[in-house]
């Protein structure tokens, strides 16, 4: 039995799968909530797999899988789904990844993300980044995002710079100007130095993945532009670790002082999955910069972020940990998720044995 493309993107749309993987020696593979799953079927061949390959891919992609490695790209599959997908050689054989971009532009509110966030959508200027693993939710976040802007603001010129072109966007409140790397422009950072000469006012840089793109994107933050960025990070403190780490040592502290003064906020985020009903939920740190976290980051003492986040409420501030257990408390995640996702596991062990204890209590009352 021979597998079609069409048959398996329509699989994944009707089971709503994130992922699907195509390997030699492996039926293809779905992940569904998370949980890979096995296509019922035969092991994919050296041959069936590049006929899959190229029943999406144009030559020019094969080209850069054969002299780079890999190729990334985005594919419609008619109206029903858009997908990213990654081509790679592993082992000589080709193989592939696709994932599945929801069609559907989800609410803040369908996201989870707290109310606050929606504030820092008005902001003139700085640097607001989403950071978390791969496949944690980071580009449904933003375009969640972006969405709000376009929608509710008419003084907005929005320039997303993509790798490739996830969500696309019509022009609603706000004029909007998709570009796509390796297709429209070469690189993240020429997008960024283009940008600036095409009057923005929101810029979003699907990944600040080296230095000439951070260093593009601190610029645009300081010369009076709201910038949008993802990272794959964990947690506000190792986020300013990494960026200003990725500058040499003499540029360090002049990095620290920018940040300090261009950072509007950090999110980041996980996606867990639920124990309540099938599907998964996200979990967040919200970070926003105030004057006593602005001094941390300039005195380089990231490591004290952390304390201003959990006293930080008043701000819209949250530490994961703190999100964790509300969820918990909710039903909607595993205690062994919390554990094993917490910045502290030795004070969230703590809280949940209060928590175990309270529950005692209570029914014992009752």
């Amino acid at each position: 039995m021979g597998y079609q493309m069409s048959d398996l993107l329509h699989l994944m749309v009707t089971q709503g799968a994130a992922d699907l993987h195509l390997r030699v020696n492996i039926p293809p593979v779905i992940r569904v909530h998370g949980t890979l799953v096995k296509v019922d079927g035969p092991q994919l061949t050296d041959e069936t797999c590049e006929d899959l390959v190229r029943s999406i891919a144009s030559e020019d992609h094969i080209r850069q899988v054969r002299e780079k490695g890999g190729a990334d790209f985005g594919f419609a599959f008619g109206t029903m789904a858009r997908f990213r997908v990654s081509v790679f050689k592993e082992r000589g054989h080709y193989g592939m990844v696709l994932r599945q971009i929801p069609s559907e532009m989800l609410t803040m509110e369908k996201i989870g993300l707290p109310p606050s966030v929606k504030e820092l959508l008005w902001k003139p200027r700085g640097l607001v980044l989403v950071t978390g693993p791969t496949g944690s939710g980071k580009s449904t976040t933003l375009a969640s995002m972006i969405n709000i802007i376009n929608q509710e603001r008419d003084d907005a010129h929005i320039i997303t710079i993509e790798d490739p072109i996830e969500y696309y966007h019509d022009h609603k409140e706000a004029v909007i100007t998709q570009r796509e790397v390796h297709v429209d422009v070469p690189s993240f950072a020429e997008a960024l130095r283009r940008a600036l000469r095409q009057d923005p006012d929101v810029i979003l840089v699907g990944e600040l993945r080296d230095l000439e793109t951070i260093e593009a994107a601190i610029t645009a933050a300081e010369t009076g532009h709201l910038v949008f960025g993802t990272l794959h990070t964990t947690g506000a403190a190792k986020t300013i670790d990494r960026i200003v780490n990725a500058f040499p040592t003499n540029q360090q502290e002049q990095i620290r002082i920018q940040l300090s003064t261009v950072t509007q906020a950090i999110i980041s985020q996980l996606l867990l999955k639920r124990v309540d009903k099938p599907g998964r939920v996200a979990i967040f740190e919200i970070m926003v910069n105030t004057p006593s976290i602005g001094a941390l980051i300039r005195d380089n003492k990231t490591f004290r972020i952390n304390s201003d986040i959990q006293t930080g409420a008043k701000y819209g501030m949250i530490t994961l940990d703190g999100f964790l257990i509300e969820k918990y408390k909710e039903g909607k995640i595993s205690q062994e998720d919390v554990i094993t996702k917490s910045q502290d596991p030795t004070s969230v062990m703590a809280k949940l044995q209060e928590l175990e204890e309270e529950r005692a209590l209570q029914e014992a009352e009752g």
